[in-house]
């Protein structure tokens, strides 16, 4: 089984224990909504500007969101390995939507993330494996003709393990808020895999 494979299926099965026995968290804290992910260009100020309080969250959601949290720390450092050496222009704008976005997406989700009280635990736990540390050493490592290919490769495997970590939190997640930004996740990452040229 692939390793992106067995990452999803390991991260969806936390997230369906969580959805059976996960209580809501106490109190969650007000946080900014984050703004709408979108692979055409990055984020706008004015989407994560407004706060926002989410109803409690369940266990379920604190996994899912630690476990973005990762994912996109992993993403930012995809993306830092590869942009000041793409040659194609179009890609090199994309690679700085997508570092836009998830900035913003990241700030949000570490506000959302409970620091006290049930499922604190989950919120700080660090989830290690997003994504294969061989293909960041062959992006780190790649020929400058071969940036841009090796980029496309290994960004679209990763984007494309992000959209498959939402669905499932939008089949399975309790906070509203949480599933919408889920939704908008699963969205624009398939958009993102498409425009790299992978299979969604």
């Amino acid at each position: 089984m692939p390793r992106r494979t067995r990452l999803v299926s390991l991260v969806a099965a936390l997230l369906l224990a969580g959805g059976c026995g996960g209580s809501p968290t106490s109190s969650p804290p007000v946080v900014p909504q984050p703004a709408p992910a979108s692979p055409a260009g990055p984020a706008s100020s004015g989407g994560a500007a407004s706060a926002l309080a989410p109803e409690a969250m369940s266990g379920i959601d604190v996994v899912f969101l630690s476990t973005m949290v990762g994912h996109s720390e992993r993403t930012l450092r995809i993306v830092a390995l590869a942009r000041d050496r793409l040659r194609d222009d179009t890609l090199r704008t994309l690679a700085a939507a997508i570092e836009a976005t998830e900035a913003d997406e990241l700030s949000a989700m570490r506000g959302w993330l409970p620091t006290t009280g049930p499922g604190a635990s989950a919120g700080v736990h660090r989830h290690d494996g997003h994504g294969d540390d061989a293909a960041l050493e062959r992006l780190r490592t790649a020929p400058a003709a071969d940036v841009d290919r090796v980029l496309r490769d290994v960004l679209a495997d990763h984007q494309r393990a992000a959209a498959d970590l939402a669905r499932a939190q939008v089949g399975v997640g309790r906070n509203e808020q949480v599933r919408d930004l889920a939704r908008r996740i699963e969205q624009s990452r398939t958009a993102e895999v498409d425009l790299l040229g992978g299979t969604p």
